[in-house]
């Protein structure tokens, strides 16, 4: 199980999740045990080759040998999702997560809330930011600009401004995304003035 782990390790750091998986199947084909360091390295290949659907196969065989998720696997796994598109699955490992007390992270909420930005569900951002103010969990400026973003694609300018201010009174960078992001909200709302008013500090500061 070491060896199968090394070498699963060692293609998932050289970028090879097909060579990684085929080592991973070999696993299972001679019943050797799994466990979480090659399960995780597997899973992490395949989000690196952004193959969510691989890694949905994985977490199906991680079950059936009862083998535990953890903070990373699942990391990898929402951040596959994401990468692919797939914000129902991001959303429904975040769930997982919860359900089986799987600690979260920054990165869990950034992918997460990244993946419904790149969905704009907007709602879903906005609520999983506002779970993760709620943590003792750094938000940053992926984390603000993500949710921003959604708001800004959703149409949602008020909201884009009010976590705009929250984030400019905490310890979050913001960035030119983050401004940007911002005023375009207010522009698709018709509040270019109000935007300009409320964010030209910011700018100039930023500048």
């Amino acid at each position: 199980s070491i060896s199968f782990s090394a070498a699963i390790s060692a293609c998932e750091k050289g970028g090879e999740w097909d060579k990684a998986l085929d080592f991973f199947s070999v696993m299972v084909d001679c019943q050797v045990d799994l466990d979480t360091t090659a399960c995780s390295a597997a899973v992490s290949a395949c989000e690196k080759g952004a193959k969510w659907r691989m890694v949905l196969e994985l977490f199906s065989a991680m079950a059936q040998k009862d083998v535990e998720a953890t903070t990373t696997t699942c990391n990898a796994a929402i951040s596959a999702c994401e990468k692919g598109n797939m914000w129902r699955k991001a959303l429904q490992f975040f769930c997982i997560m919860e359900q089986t007390h799987v600690e979260s992270d920054d990165i869990t909420f950034n992918a997460t809330i990244s993946a419904c930005e790149k969905a704009r569900k907007w709602q879903q951002a906005v609520h999983l930011f506002r779970l993760m103010v709620k943590t003792t969990i750094q938000c940053d400026d992926i984390t603000i600009n993500a949710a921003i973003g959604a708001c800004e694609k959703g149409g949602q300018w008020q909201i884009a401004l009010e976590l705009f201010n929250l984030a400019s009174r905490s310890d979050v960078e913001l960035t030119a995304i983050t401004l940007g992001a911002a005023l375009n909200a207010c522009e698709k709302g018709a509040e270019a003035e109000l935007a300009l008013k409320l964010l030209r500090p910011l700018a100039i500061k930023s500048g």
